[in-house]
C-alpha cells in the first residue's frame, strides 16, 4: 500500500512541475509511513506536544489510519538557504509556499483514492493549525510522523527521515485499515547517538537552539522577522537555518560526516 501512496504522491509532484514554468524544489523518492489508529503513542501526544492536540478520531470518527509523507527539498535549496544570511534565502521562502499549496493538492488526490475504495479521510492543513500563544501544534506533522515510522528526532527537534531532514511533511488521517509501518530501530540524529555531531546548533545564530534545549519563542521572532523581510510574499514564517547543508539534511547521516560542516 505504501508503494501506491508513494506513486500518487511523486506524480502530484510531477503533475505540479510540468503546470507550472517556475523551478521544482523537491527530489524523489518521497518518503511515506502508516499509523494504526489504535497505537498508543497517540495518547501520549496530550503529555509531549499539548493537552488539546487533537486525536484521528477528532478529526474523523471512523479513522483507521494516519498517512504521513515528507516531501524532500533539493540539494541547491538547502545550499542557498545556508549562504543567506541572515535572512532565509528567498527560494526558502518561495518553496515553503509552494510546498503548502503542493501538500493539499496531495492530500485531496489521496483523499479521492481513498474515496474511490468506499474510505472516508480528513485533511489537515500543512501549516499554522498552532496556539500562537504557547507555539505548539494541535496537529503535530512530525510527531505523527514519528508515530508513523518516517524517522526520528534530531537535536534541532525536526524529523529525519531516510531523505533527510530538509523538506516538509504532510498528513491525512482515512478510514482505510492499513498496516502500519515500522518506526526506527535506532537513533538517526548523530548527537542522540553519541556523536560529536552539532551542526544544527552551529548554524543557529540567533540563540533559539543551544545545546541545552530549544526556544520556541526566540524562533519564532526570528521567523517572524523572515517574513518581514520578504513583505512582498504571502506569510513566509520560515527559516531552516538548522536544517540547511547539515549532516542530516539529505538522509540519514553517517558517523564520518559528523564533523565536516
Amino acid at each position: 500500500m505504501i508503494s501506491r501512496i508513494q506513486h500518487i504522491i511523486e506524480e502530484e509532484v510531477r503533475r505540479w512541475v510540468d503546470g507550472r514554468s517556475g523551478r521544482s524544489y523537491w527530489r524523489f523518492p518521497v518518503c511515506v509511513g502508516i499509523a494504526d489508529v489504535t497505537d498508543p503513542l497517540f495518547e501520549k501526544l496530550h503529555e509531549v506536544v499539548a493537552p488539546d492536540h487533537a486525536l484521528p478520531h477528532d478529526l474523523l470518527p471512523s479513522a483507521a489510519s494516519v498517512v504521513v509523507f515528507f516531501l524532500p527539498f533539493r540539494e541547491a535549496l538547502a545550499k542557498e538557504n545556508r549562504n543567506e544570511t541572515p535572512y532565509a534565502a528567498r527560494s526558502w521562502a518561495e518553496a515553503y509556499l509552494a510546498t503548502n499549496a503542493l501538500i493539499a493538492e496531495i492530500c485531496e488526490a489521496l483523499r479521492q483514492a481513498f474515496a474511490e475504495e468506499g474510505h472516508e479521510s480528513a485533511v489537515t492543513p500543512a501549516t499554522h493549525n498552532f496556539d500562537e500563544r504557547r507555539l505548539v501544534s494541535r496537529w503535530s506533522h512530525k510527531h505523527l510522523g514519528y508515530i508513523a515510522g518516517v524517522g526520528t528526532f534530531g537535536l534541532h527537534h525536526q524529523l529525519i527521515t531516510p531523505q533527510g531532514a530538509c523538506g516538509r511533511l504532510g498528513s491525512l488521517v482515512t478510514s482505510k485499515p492499513m498496516k502500519p509501518t515500522a518506526r526506527p530501530g535506532r537513533e538517526y540524529c548523530l548527537a542522540k547517538s553519541g556523536h560529536s555531531c552539532a551542526a544544527c546548533v552551529r548554524r543557529c545564530t540567533y540563540g533559539a537552539l543551544t545545546h541545552h534545549g530549544f526556544d520556541r519563542h526566540r524562533c519564532y521572532a526570528q521567523l517572524l522577522e523572515n517574513d518581514r523581510h520578504y513583505a512582498d510574499l504571502p506569510l513566509v514564517d520560515v527559516c531552516g537555518k538548522c536544517v540547511a547543508d547539515v549532516p542530516c539534511s539529505y538522509g540519514v547521516p553517517k558517523a564520518s560526516t559528523a564533523e565536516r560542516r
